[in-house]
Parts: C-alpha cells; structure tokens; sequence
C-alpha cells in the first residue's frame, strides 16, 4: 500500500501545528498506524534558529519513537540567503519534495507546514502546491480569534477545494465554546467544512518554563539552576509601592515577577508569592537575605543585562510561542485531543477505517 500524506498547516504562525501533530499522532499510534513525519520548509529566519528547528525535529522523533527511516529533515530552511540566491532562478523542487516524501517509510505521513498557507510560494512549495504535488489532505489548525477565524476558514476552503480534510481550532476561551459548537461548527457544515475539533484555552500550554526564559533573556542564573523546568503562567512587573504589589501580587499564579535589583522590598514580598522565578533588572547584586530564601523557597533568580521595558517584551513575546519541548505539555495536549477531537472521523476521512 502507498503511503497516505496528511499535511498539517496554518493561516499564521504559532497557532499549534506541532502541538497539534503530536496530540493526533498519540492516538493515531495507538491504533497502530504507522506514522512518519517530515517538514518540508523550516522555517528558520537566524543562525540560531537552524539548531531549534533540528531540535524541533529530534524532540518530535523522540517523543513519537520514529526510527530514522520515519523522519526526514526539513527539504528547504527558508531564510533570507535562500530566498535572495533563489530570486531569479528557475530551479524547480517538484521531483526534491517528490523523492522527499517518498523516502519516508511509513503508512501515513504527517508533513508539518510553513507559517501561513502562502509561504513557500516562490519555490512552488505554497501549501496548496505541496497537498496537490503529492495528493495530500489537509487539517488546518486555526487560533481562535472571534474577528479572523471564518475569513481566514472560508479564505483556505476557497485555495484548498476537496483537499482541506477538515480545521482544528485551538486556544477557545471556555465561554466561548457553546457559541462555537451550536453557531459556528453549523455554519461551517453547510459550507462543507468539518471542524474536526474544538481545543479550549489552557494555562500550561501558554505558559513558558524558567529554562527558555533563560534563553531568550540571556539570564544568569543565580540560584536554584535545578529548578530551571518550572512553569512560569504570567509576567508581573514589580515597580509599584510594596503594599500594593503583596495585594497585587496575591491576586496571580505561577508568575515571573521582573523587578529592580535594588528593589528588595518588591524581592521580598514576590518571594512570599506565587512566584515561580524572580528577574532581576540593573546590575547591583541582589542581598544574600534575598538569596537565601530563594534558596529556601526553590525559586530560581535570574539576572539580565536588559533593561525592564525590553525585559517584559522579550518574556510577553515568549507566552504562548515556545517550543512544545516539556513532556508535560505533551501530554496536556495528547489529553485536550483525546478529548476534544474526532479522530475516527479523520480516520474516516483519510480511509484509513479498518
């Protein structure tokens, strides 16, 4: 039997493909199909990126136990030197993308998509070129945004025709779930589009942990780097009078709370707090009182070069755009589709029904 292509893409980045792939392919194994994974554009835009997407790779391959027979590297890292050596040629990567996915040995093969459908248009890699060159179907995966989401749906129907197998929209807010499911989903029936699920906001799966935090602040680490896996859930600025920052302070979970480090204070009462890492900004050492009950308390302190203002926008960047790289974020979303997607009716879809 020749392998069966479901290629898994996006109106924009950061709306879940990876989570999304991850989450299906759990079940999809369980009921022993044989999955390979590929994603034919990275989409990597630094040097540094390049090493995330092959970390990307291993994690996905490690998690889901592919041999190496059942993945393949990205065909293309789409960055600006690619896209500047390739204007103005005519090289063609139809038969590349062809011999890519036939090298993959398995009997269905998730292929992760670029950012948006169009990306990949200048090497004809556009989603709609890559699902027609290999005769692929097509789950679309969508965050939910109550102004975009059925522009950007109706938008990939009209590019896709018969190939969109169906739409996965992520991240609704819990109140809005009835309205999707009695309005929406209806509606999107009668324009012959299934939503084959309907995934609602959770907390772990935007939050970030102390370790990326590190990386993307460039932080120091001063104490407890054993705690680097904790999750952080909200950003708190400690620039207000300590009264006011114990009530505010008081009123959020899980956070990172990005303070002066001469503001002991503020130290102080987040440390007392639901304070999962504390971000010291400014170049004073923070008092050995503050470091010790850290050290109590396991709560990692970093310390960055940036000041607050590029601090916060570094940290804010990060929620909700990170690697799926934490097994316990794995298995939140292998849980959020076991519950929330219909699996036998993509099995149904894709002919892959025993």
């Amino acid at each position: 039997m020749s392998s069966k292509y479901l290629l898994i893409a996006s109106s924009e980045p950061y709306t879940g493909k990876s989570a999304t792939i991850l989450g299906i392919a759990h079940q999809l194994q369980k009921r022993n199909i044989k999955l390979g994974y590929g994603k034919p554009i990275g989409t990597c835009f630094n040097s540094c990126d390049t090493l995330r997407d092959e970390q990307d790779l291993q994690f996905i391959t490690q998690t889901l136990n592919l041999s190496p027979s059942q993945v393949k590297s990205p065909l293309l890292l789409l960055n600006e030197k690619t896209i500047l050596e390739y204007v103005g040629k005519e090289n063609n990567y139809e038969d590349q993308l062809l011999e890519y996915c036939e090298s993959i040995e398995a009997d269905l093969i998730l292929l992760e998509g670029a950012g948006n459908l169009t990306q990949g248009n200048l090497f004809n890699l556009s989603a709609e070129e890559i699902a027609q060159k290999i005769d692929a179907s097509v789950l679309l995966v969508v965050k939910y945004e109550p102004l975009l989401i059925i522009d950007q749906i109706l938008a990939a129907k009209k590019s896709l025709g018969n190939r969109l197998l169906g739409v996965l929209i992520n991240s609704i807010p819990h109140e809005q779930l009835d309205v999707l499911e009695n309005t929406i989903k209806p509606f999107f029936k009668s324009q012959n589009i299934d939503i084959l699920g309907m995934l609602p906001t959770d907390r772990l799966l935007q939050s970030v942990s102390v370790r990326e935090l590190v990386s993307q602040l460039k932080a120091k680490v001063l104490c407890r780097e054993d705690r680097l896996d904790l999750m952080v859930e909200s950003l708190t600025v400690g620039a207000m009078n300590v009264n006011s920052a114990l009530e505010y302070f008081r009123q959020r979970q899980n956070m990172a709370v990005v303070t002066g480090s001469d503001r002991t204070d503020l130290q102080l009462a987040a440390l007392e707090s639901s304070t999962n890492c504390l971000i010291l900004t400014g170049h004073t050492p923070p008092q050995q009182l503050i470091l010790a009950r850290a050290e109590d308390l396991e709560i990692p302190i970093l310390t960055v070069d940036f000041d607050t203002l590029t601090s916060v926008e570094i940290i804010d960047n990060a929620f909700g755009r990170v690697r799926l790289h934490e097994t316990i974020k794995v298995e939140c979303v292998q849980n959020l589709i076991e519950e929330h997607f219909n699996i036998d009716l993509l099995l149904e879809k894709l002919a892959l029904v025993n």
